[in-house]
């Protein structure tokens, strides 16, 4: 099948690299990455918690100055606030009204008996008018249901992650993709009719699985039809960056849509725009002729090469050499292969690792925009703007730079900063989101170079296998990362001491993993043993002379 591939590439080699025909392929592909960007972070807004306190009903035989004052203080971030969860029991403030008597001054308020919000609870519409945790009081006792709203949505991205390269090698690139793009904007669309937060996470979770399914189907479908010097920039730069466009437009609809289920209907809309592209976009010949689809294939390569207005040859296949390229067979492997040394084994748990708390950090970072300090809607624009730099250093690095101190530098930079928020006064708002902003940038630069680094790594026996482990471990990151944000609510610095420890830490780990920049791809375990790593005593911190470029970048979502 190698030898049918190589085939292929010279057989379409005449298309050029860069015609319009590919450049076509690379705008729309990248540009049906856009609603990704809104709904992989819509959260943020959908599920947006603002501030509350308890309702004191209308009919309550209160006086004014005791109205006002049946909401007991708590200390919050080291400041006297208005409890969101208790109040006075209104029958004992209802007699004191009635006698006549003064909070403050005839009674002592600190002595009296509290009670929950049993006629539920006030909400601020300073920031949101509505959202989910409004729509069904998801505060309180029942404020564990956001973050949980948000984790089962990655719980999908997890599903969809498994089942969508299974779907696309057997029913086709192109199929699947307008499927889960389908999936993705189909039930956005049902979320908008949610009768109960149960209704709506279930959907959430479907979105999820639709969500990461177009945005892998994507990567793809552009890889195999895209020559490798665009390839590499589809790859690296393409996908990302669009994703990062998708995620810029999310608050500057939720600014003017305050409504969550208008702004579901908004974020819904620029699926529909996509559905023209079924008529554009083409198979992949490369999927085709795997299927034996040989004219079907030459079909699609003709028309570029007309679009191309560059000549074909009269034969482009010989197919009867293409269907003796059998695919030899291959020794099989287990899941426990990334295990069967003492050396593939200690890079396999530091990698699982690596994925897992850069996932945390990139998604913790992401989902708490709201708790910065300033306007939330600019934050969270802020918060994907910066991720465009990110990439291009990222792809900057990759070129040039070994892997291992590239990834961890940026581990340090985003932990360090992370961790230094807490030593800012607290005046210095501006300082604090700018900490916070560059610490996301260093997490979203290493999170971008973790495929090519694990690629690097692993021989080609299990190097598909590994990069499917490493991502689940980075699933798994993403779904925990809600419950970082959730700590928050009990102390506003706790989360982030928490991530800035933990990527500190596994920055400190990743200097511990084989250099890969330079090294020629390892074809069997013997050559992986070869790789240097730590424990070998060979000299890795040299930059070696090799030009060669990375194979694969995405960030995962």
């Amino acid at each position: 099948m190698k030898r049918a591939m190589r085939d292929y590439d010279a057989a379409t080699a005449f298309l050029g690299e860069w015609g319009r025909f590919q450049r076509l392929v690379f705008f729309l592909l990248s540009a049906s990455i856009i609603p990704n960007g809104f709904n992989g972070m819509s959260a943020v807004f959908l599920a947006g918690t603002p501030e509350h306190r308890c309702a004191v009903p209308r009919g309550a035989n209160l006086s004014g100055e005791w109205r006002n004052a049946s909401i007991p203080l708590e200390l919050r971030d080291g400041q006297a606030a208005p409890s969101r969860c208790r109040r006075y029991r209104l029958a004992a403030l209802a007699n004191f009204s009635a006698l006549g008597l003064r909070p403050g001054f005839d009674v002592e308020l600190a002595s009296l008996e509290q009670e929950p919000c049993l006629d539920g609870w006030e909400y601020s519409r300073d920031v949101y008018h509505s959202t989910i945790v409004t729509q069904w009081n998801l505060v309180c006792e029942d404020d564990w249901k956001a973050p949980l709203t948000t984790s089962l949505f990655y719980v999908g991205v997890l599903i969809g992650s498994f089942i969508s390269g299974q779907l696309s090698d057997r029913f086709g690139r192109k199929n699947i993709l307008f499927l889960t793009m389908a999936v993705q904007t189909g039930f956005s669309f049902l979320q908008i009719f949610s009768t109960s937060w149960e209704m709506f996470t279930v959907l959430f979770l479907i979105v999820g699985m639709g969500q990461i399914s177009n945005y892998v189907v994507a990567f793809i479908l552009g890889t195999e039809i895209l020559g490798k010097s665009v390839r590499i920039i589809f790859s690296t730069l393409g996908v990302c960056i669009f994703f990062a466009i998708g995620y810029m437009l999310l608050p500057l609809f939720a600014y003017f849509i305050r409504d969550w289920r208008m702004l579901l209907l908004a974020l819904t809309v620029p699926g529909l725009f996509c559905i023209p592209l079924w008529w554009i976009i083409p198979e992949s010949p490369r999927w085709l002729i795997s299927q034996g689809r040989y004219k079907e294939a030459e079909v699609i390569i003709r028309k570029a090469a007309k679009i191309n207005g560059v000549p074909a040859p009269a034969e482009l296949f010989n197919t009867a050499e293409m269907q003796d390229s059998k695919p030899q067979q291959q020794q099989k492997a287990i899941l426990l292969d990334l295990f069967r040394t003492r050396n593939i084994a200690t890079i396999t748990i530091m990698s699982l690792l690596l994925w897992f708390f850069t996932s945390v950090g990139y998604f913790s970072l992401s989902l708490s925009t709201p708790n910065w300090h300033g306007n939330a809607y600019i934050n969270c624009f802020l918060s994907a703007v910066i991720e465009v730099p990110a990439y291009v250093i990222a792809w900057l690095l990759l070129r040039s730079l070994p892997r291992r101190y590239s990834v961890s530098g940026t581990l340090f930079l985003g932990g360090g900063v992370v961790l230094f928020i807490q030593l800012v006064p607290a005046d210095l708002n501006i300082l604090s989101v700018g900490l916070v902003m560059l610490g996301k940038f260093g997490i979203t630069a290493a999170f971008s170079m973790l495929y090519v680094y694990n690629v690097e790594l692993y021989p080609t026996l299990v190097r598909n296998m590994a990069v499917g482990a490493t991502s689940t471990a980075s699933r798994l990151g993403s779904i925990l990362a809600p419950y970082f944000v959730y700590l928050g609510a009990y102390d506003r610095f706790l989360p982030y001491i928490l991530m800035g420890s933990l990527t500190v830490l596994i920055g400190i780990l990743t200097l511990f993993l084989p250099e890969s920049y330079g090294s020629p791809l390892p074809e069997s375990f013997e050559q992986m043993l070869k790789v240097k790593c730590f424990r070998n005593g060979q000299q890795t911190t040299g930059i070696r002379n090799s030009k060669e470029s990375p194979k694969i970048l995405v960030t995962p979502l």
